[in-house]
């Protein structure tokens, strides 16, 4: 009888714990559970183990160098993308990486709402009427989604799962991706230029690539139609932000619903109550009346995080097995 396979998981939420209660004996293995984040500090947890589990806390290159020397060879990332982890420290040091996958509907359900209260200005309907104005009013006045055209940056998995929900609104749908273009009869394919021009409403649904970095910037703000909705429920440095406070204050983007921003991993997923956060946008961005703000939470429903916990076990017992790993993410 071969060795008890041994994951360190870092980061462990109250929330995930019935997930992870069950994944040891389902798996036949000892799962060894830490509150803390992966740190200077707390590296030394790692001591020992293989294979770590982390969820979304930047892992730069001397926190790998760490790792390393510790006898980590594998860290496996709760979440899909990766952008947290310095990858050219990972083929330095030799450390592999993985990350996960969930089913979809749960981003592409998010999406979807936020769609809908940007474009009927929910945000500033619920605060008037937290006051008791019931008046109506222009800046009250939704527009209907069957008489827009949305453009989905990014098909994949996700992409294609907001298309489905979209069709049953009658709008009309434009599509661009890098790597794989729409094939739904129902969506026209185009570039991403043309996509900015035609869409009045704009979804983001890309991982985070030095390729599109602040892929939203001053330029292809100025390409869209005056009063567009931009909606990204993907990764804040997908839009410069500093361009878009510039497009909301000039009236040029007429909304926005936004689950990620910039610069937010060491704020999102914490309580920050009574203090100044040192996240000057993120405070600018929360006063606009036409801007939604949430931390992050698209992905956060029941079946996500059970499918994160146990995809990324499954990851770090495949690596630790020498088998084939399909959520390992290529180095080179």
């Amino acid at each position: 009888m071969g060795k008890t396979l041994e994951i360190l998981v870092y980061s462990r939420r109250k929330d995930e714990e019935t997930f992870f209660e069950r994944l040891g004996p389902k798996y036949g293995v000892r799962l060894e559970f830490r509150a803390e984040d992966p740190a200077p500090k707390t590296a030394v947890l790692a001591k020992g183990y293989a294979a770590v589990s982390i969820i979304t806390t930047p892992i730069d290159h001397a926190l790998m160098e760490s790792f390393y020397s510790l006898g980590v060879r594998f860290i496996s990332t709760r979440s899909i993308g990766y952008d947290h982890i310095d990858r050219e420290a990972a083929k330095k040091t030799g450390i592999r990486i993985g990350n996960v996958s969930y089913v979809p509907d749960a981003v592409s359900n998010y999406t979807i709402m936020l769609i809908l209260m940007a474009v009927r200005n929910i945000k500033h309907t619920a605060r008037l009427a937290l006051v008791q104005d019931f008046s109506l009013q222009s800046r009250v006045m939704g527009r209907n989604l069957n008489n827009l055209t949305v453009g989905i940056a990014g098909t994949g998995r996700i992409g294609k799962r907001i298309i489905e929900h979209l069709k049953g609104f009658g709008c009309a749908i434009l599509g661009w991706d890098k790597f794989t273009p729409p094939d739904d009869p129902a969506v026209r394919s185009v570039d991403w230029e043309e996509l900015c021009a035609e869409s009045d409403v704009i979804s983001l649904h890309m991982p985070a690539a030095s390729d599109n970095y602040h892929i939203v910037d001053t330029r292809s703000i100025a390409r869209m139609k005056d009063g567009v909705v931009i909606i990204n429920t993907a990764r804040g440095s997908l839009i410069d932000t500093a361009a878009l406070i510039e497009g909301i204050e000039s009236g040029k983007i007429g909304a926005a619903a936004l689950d990620v921003v910039e610069d937010e991993s060491n704020l999102y997923y914490k309580d920050h109550r009574g203090a100044a956060l040192p996240h000057r946008d993120l405070a600018i961005l929360r006063s606009y009346p036409n801007v939604i703000v949430t931390p992050h939470v698209a992905f956060y429903t029941d079946q996500t995080v059970s499918d994160m916990a146990e995809n990324s076990i499954k990851s770090c017992i495949a690596f630790l097995r020498g088998e084939e790993n399909p959520w390992e993410v290529a180095l080179y």
